[in-house]
């Protein structure tokens, strides 16, 4: 499986994230349909921290140079200094573009960012004030490929729902001041647009240092990492870590480019490397490159998270919804020999609610919002309510550290009045692998990915070819998918000695 992993012990930010992702063999051309639509140009370069050499990647407005930039994009998402900011409501540090700069002066930035890092106007667009919708109708006027317009889409949703979460609004009502500006669409946009040109079938990212000391924001002094990082970190499959240093390393565009994209890991998995790249960060630290890791190459197959046994999923090129949370055995899974059954032990918390006035898009909605949330698996019910009126019971499996925020979710997206946790304190869980059968038709071959269940010991007994694979090739061949579903799961069966 072609995997790429993010090394963020010193943190990310947009561009670094653009940068590390040229490094390790993006196509900078993907970049055309940022520039073909907002007035930007991205400037790719080199420079070295700590002698490590790196990509840098800044956003330049039409009609500003790199000189008149001093070398390097304006409003962009610090990491920041000792020097004092003052920050809009907009993102609580976001200045709209990303960089871990340094620089030897003071300023503060208003509401409409009037000057740029270098002391210099902004070009037109620098400053716009955009709200979440506008946002979201722009990226979607691109006219981009459908992965990448969900990841971009996914991304801001994640940074309006951090703004809406820590100002009390509704996601409709947020407004983006610096995060809402050209250069800073064209960061998450570039992203996406880099990531689907790169191809992996997975991304994972190791802890993702945040800094630390504080940030001076428009509305006082806080700790690092500031509050819309937190909230996108809350809901993000990836682990955060304090430090190496004390300023701030992980922006609130980065962190939510990252839980858009990336798994969560505890080290890089196994993974023979075909490539790596670095992208920098404006800012040299004392001790540290200052740089995003970015390895490609092939890894092992993820173990899936879920519970049910089903021919289905959503996302092939990941092979199962439920492998793009595998961190269900990172936290508390235990193997054990005392029970016969031989499956293994997975804390998990339940979280159910009774809805008797959901409209069908709002529950239509609940297994991504959820996920994105921390959700390991979502089940809708229909049940009849007091009264006799129809409503749905709503079950949510979630790994215990992830209950509350799950359950806040829970109660914005449908505005019930409580949640319950059940007594369920863990579950048995398979072991989960994939496999890859090969379909041999009229001399062409063709694979479909098949999911293995065993158990702790090592003892299969379930193999479960996935759908949209078998589909596609039904498609290609014209033979009815149950078939194919048949032909997968018997090749795997044989080769892994099942009758």
């Amino acid at each position: 499986m072609r995997t790429l992993v993010f090394d963020g012990r010193t943190g990310a930010a947009g561009d670094m994230i653009c940068a590390a992702l040229i490094a390790a063999g993006a196509d900078p051309d993907a970049l055309s349909p940022v520039t073909n639509r907002l007035p930007v140009r991205y400037e790719i370069g080199e420079t070295t921290k700590n002698g490590i050499r790196a990509t840098t990647v800044d956003v330049l407005l039409d009609g500003e140079d790199d000189a008149e930039s001093g070398g390097h994009s304006h409003d962009h998402d610090h990491a920041h200094d000792d020097h004092g900011h003052d920050h809009d409501h907009g993102h609580e540090h976001d200045h709209g573009h990303e960089h871990n700069h340094e620089h030897d002066h003071d300023h503060s930035h208003d509401h409409g960012h009037e000057h740029d890092d270098s002391g210099h106007t902004p070009a037109e667009g620098a400053g716009v004030h955009r709200s979440y919708p506008e946002v979201v109708a722009l990226v979607e006027s691109m006219d981009l490929p459908e992965p990448v317009e969900s990841v971009a889409l996914d991304a801001f949703e994640r940074l309006g729902r951090a703004e809406a979460s820590v100002h009390g609004t509704d996601l409709a009502e947020t407004h983006f001041h610096e995060v809402g500006a050209d250069d800073a669409i064209a960061d998450v946009v570039g992203a996406a647009l880099l990531l689907d040109d790169l191809g992996p079938d997975r991304v994972v990212t190791t802890p993702v240092a945040t800094g630390g000391g504080e940030v001076e924001m428009s509305h006082g002094v806080y700790p690092v990492p500031a509050p819309a990082t937190t909230e996108i970190a809350a809901g993000a499959d990836f682990a955060v870590v304090g430090g190496p240093v004390d300023r701030e390393l992980l922006t609130p565009t980065g962190a939510a480019i990252l839980a858009a994209v990336a798994e969560g890991t505890d080290a890089i998995p196994d993974l023979a490397v075909e490539a790596a790249g670095y992208g920098a960060g404006d800012a040299t630290l004392p001790d540290h490159p200052n740089v995003l890791r970015a390895l490609v190459g092939e890894g092992r197959e993820p173990a899936a998270d879920g519970e049910a046994h089903e021919h289905d999923h959503e996302d092939a090129a990941h092979h199962a919804d439920d492998a793009a949370h595998h961190t269900d055995h990172d936290d508390a899974t235990h193997h054990t020999d005392d029970h016969g059954h031989g499956l293994v032990h997975d804390d998990v918390a339940v979280l159910e609610t009774n809805l008797d006035d959901a409209a069908p898009e709002v529950l239509g909605g609940l297994q991504e919002t959820l996920k994105r949330a921390g959700a390991r698996d979502v089940t809708i019910v229909p049940t009849t309510m007091k009264k006799s009126r129809p409503g749905h019971l709503v079950k949510v499996i979630c790994k215990p550290g992830d209950a509350e925020t799950v359950a806040e979710r829970l109660a914005r997206e449908t505005g019930t009045l409580g949640v319950r946790q059940s007594g369920a304190s863990h579950r048995w869980i398979a072991e989960r692998a994939f496999e890859t059968a090969v379909l041999a038709v009229d001399g062409d071959d063709y694979e479909v990915a098949v999911k293995v269940a065993s158990t702790a010991e090592g003892d299969v007994y379930d193999v479960s070819a996935e759908y949209d694979d078998a589909a596609g090739v039904a498609e290609a061949t014209g033979i009815p998918i149950r078939d194919v579903l048949r032909r997968a799961e018997a090749d795997v069966r044989d080769r892994l000695g099942e009758e």
